[in-house]
């Protein structure tokens, strides 16, 4: 489900509002692989399948909490349809929180919410409530205040 965000007006109208859900998506032992090779962070607790089940108190490989944020950023456009501006970009993050690990295996989805929308040079700066929520978990994986510029 997505929404259609038109011009400064339409953002605006949104506020308050969850903009959309992405669908379910599923965790992939080798893509925490690939955010470890690509990072240098190779922890166990990431990359050692065997010793997860022995050890870990997750049971499972867990994504890096930089890897789950990052998926926020992917997921975004899945959820959005932007009109009307010249361009979109990431101006950074707040809040940011792991409340519950993402094991690999684990379905996961992108729930965005538009908290606030003030004026700046060049545009207008959208602050949006992002989740990302694990299926069957009460706590999510990543909860963060996420800022972009909606350049006009």
């Amino acid at each position: 489900m997505s929404a259609v965000i038109n011009g400064v007006d339409g953002l605006k109208a949104m506020v308050g509002q969850t903009l959309g859900t992405s669908t379910w998506r599923e965790m992939a032992f080798e893509d925490i692989v690939r955010f470890a090779d690509a990072t240098g962070d190779h922890q166990w607790l990431h990359v050692d399948r065997e010793r997860c089940v022995r050890e870990s108190p997750y049971g499972a490989p867990i994504a890096h909490g930089y890897f789950t944020m990052s998926l926020i950023a992917g997921l975004f456009f899945s959820v959005v349809e932007i009109r009307g501006f010249k361009a979109v970009v990431n101006y950074g993050m707040d809040k940011v929180r792991f409340p519950t690990p993402l094991r690999a295996g684990s379905q996961y989805r992108l729930v965005l919410k538009l908290a606030e929308v003030r004026d700046v040079a060049g545009g207008v700066e959208a602050l949006m409530n992002a989740t990302i929520e694990v299926q069957g978990d009460a706590k999510p994986a990543c909860a963060a205040m996420i800022i972009y510029r909606y350049l006009t």
